[in-house]
């Protein structure tokens, strides 16, 4: 038998702790959990073909592609898009034709832990490797979308970022929009591939001054905005709430910048917080 290596045993471990504390679950009764599933090796982009497969989809033509096909997909009671600043809209409808720069502050309490998960998880998966230090981000962080259509109509899109100092994967996340039952209205939902199963995170939108964004997942019931672990195997499907708390601000500044501040709690214990400058990219000439 060949030993397995420290990460696959906290893979497996996680699984197990999945299965064994959370709830049996029916996709085609709870489809808002179904998605992507990553390589046990590396999950970085190749599983996107797969994903395609699975909705009947097809990989959009190359150009300038958004995270949402129209932000009007998140409309409903306390929500309306056509009340978003014009440049908000544009950056999740045209993701791709904006940069990125960004900064990221861990709390010192939750760094130990961040480094724990780079060292034996993310990087060898080369998902959600989140930089530790200021000077990872230094040389910018490149950001590819990638849309899903079945026909004309978008059901999904990749957004895969990396950091350009290293060239390792630092987000592999896929962008589509739920309404699990009992929601009042339609919440984005970020899915992001793992071993044998996926991170599932459901925000609600709310406007805010002067046409701002706000994201949010916090503490609730099953169903409502918040993070899911879900794990798959040839017995079924487990999936369990986690305590993962979420907000995006996205917001024009005073000099008409674009920018956004996540913050990550777990629960009352603030984990990191980033900061990102978003700019459109300057029209190429013909």
């Amino acid at each position: 038998m060949i030993p397995l290596m420290p990460s696959r045993w906290i893979d497996l471990l996680t699984q197990r702790w999945v299965r064994a504390t959370g709830r049996r679950v029916d996709l085609l009764g709870e489809p808002w959990l179904a998605g992507p599933v990553g390589d046990e090796h590396e999950i970085g982009d190749a599983w996107l073909a797969g994903e395609a497969d699975r909705l009947g989809a097809a990989l959009g033509p190359a150009g300038p592609a958004g995270l949402l096909p129209t932000m009007s997909a998140l409309d409903g009671p306390g929500f309306a898009a056509e009340d978003l600043h014009p440049a908000i809209r544009d950056f999740y409808e045209h993701t791709s034709s904006w940069t990125l720069e960004v900064s990221m502050t861990w709390s010192s309490l939750a760094w130990p832990f961040g480094w724990l998960i780079g060292a034996v998880f993310a990087r060898r998966l080369q998902q959600l490797a989140l930089p530790l230090r200021r000077v990872d981000t230094a040389a910018g962080m490149t950001s590819t979308v990638t849309g899903l259509f079945d026909g004309q109509r978008q059901v999904g899109a990749l957004w895969l970022r990396r950091l350009v100092a290293t060239g390792t994967v630092v987000y592999s996340g896929l962008y589509d929009t739920v309404q699990p039952p009992g929601a009042a209205r339609a919440h984005l939902r970020v899915t992001f591939p793992l071993p044998r199963g996926r991170l599932v995170v459901l925000l609600a939108a709310d406007v805010t001054t002067a046409g701002g964004l706000r994201l949010s997942s916090t503490a609730g019931a099953w169903g409502a905005p918040g993070a899911y672990l879900v794990v798959e195997n040839h017995r079924g499907v487990w999936a369990r709430r986690v305590p993962l708390d979420e907000l995006f601000s996205l917001y024009v500044d005073g000099n008409a910048v674009l920018r956004t501040d996540h913050h990550l709690r777990l629960r009352q214990l603030p984990v990191f917080h980033l900061h990102y400058r978003l700019t459109p990219r300057p029209l190429q000439a013909p």
